[in-house]
């Protein structure tokens, strides 16, 4: 089994003027708030947490009667404050980390990153895409070496929100308010950072614009 930590505490600027009356994870894609498409990726996983804050009381209703732990943050923490808030909950283990705002097509990503986790060699695994099968998104974020090693050198694929991370470096940052890079960042120099190809089609939701596609995206694979 493995923990799972789901963001959804972000003010989700880009997405206005939807989330002027609700938070980012509640905007609807294909008819389902983007955190039922999220948490759709991580079944199986336990414990789950969710973050939240902007609109809180709507997510929480929303999520209400589920096995998971809705932890409020104020002030935002980001996405590695966010994680090491949450350790609580989740226990001293690795961690599959998701970002609540994107759509998916294909196997889940729950299990592309289990089938590809090797921890003896591995302190964290990301989920890529590559941009032919990324929908709403401009560019790429890394690359991969041919034992599977993240680079930033080339950068081929796209990062899709989701991976799996051993969170002890978590205790090595000094910082409250940071982001997933600073746990990142060591595995990366140590060369224990990997990536895994994402089989199926990915499209960002962070903004409006993003809706559309993400629901054709949605539709051609039906």
């Amino acid at each position: 089994m493995i923990a799972a930590m789901v963001f959804a505490a972000g003010l989700g600027t880009r997405m206005r003027p939807l989330t002027n009356d609700r938070p980012k994870a509640m905007v609807e894609v294909a008819g389902r708030p983007l955190i039922d498409h999220a948490l759709e990726q991580v079944v199986g996983a336990a414990p789950v947490a969710v973050n939240a804050h902007h609109f809180a009381d709507r997510l929480a209703a929303h999520l209400a009667g589920r096995d998971l732990t809705l932890l409020r943050e104020d002030p935002l923490l980001e996405t590695g404050g966010g994680l090491r808030n949450a350790r609580p909950v989740l226990g001293d283990g690795p961690v599959l980390t998701m970002n609540a705002d994107a759509a998916w097509t294909g196997p889940t990503a729950i299990a592309t990153l289990r089938a590809a986790w090797a921890p003896e060699r591995m302190d964290g695994l990301l989920l890529l895409v590559p941009p032919d099968r990324a929908a709403g998104r401009i560019g790429a974020d890394f690359g991969l070496e041919a034992d599977g090693r993240v680079t930033r050198d080339a950068r081929p694929f796209g990062y899709t929100g989701a991976g799996i991370v051993k969170t002890g470096g978590l205790d090595a940052v000094p910082d409250t308010v940071f982001s997933l890079w600073s746990l990142w960042q060591p595995m990366l120099e140590a060369g224990r950072l990997f990536g895994v190809e994402h089989p199926g089609g990915w499209a960002d939701v962070g903004s409006p614009a993003g809706i559309a596609e993400a629901e054709a995206m949605l539709a051609a694979a039906i």
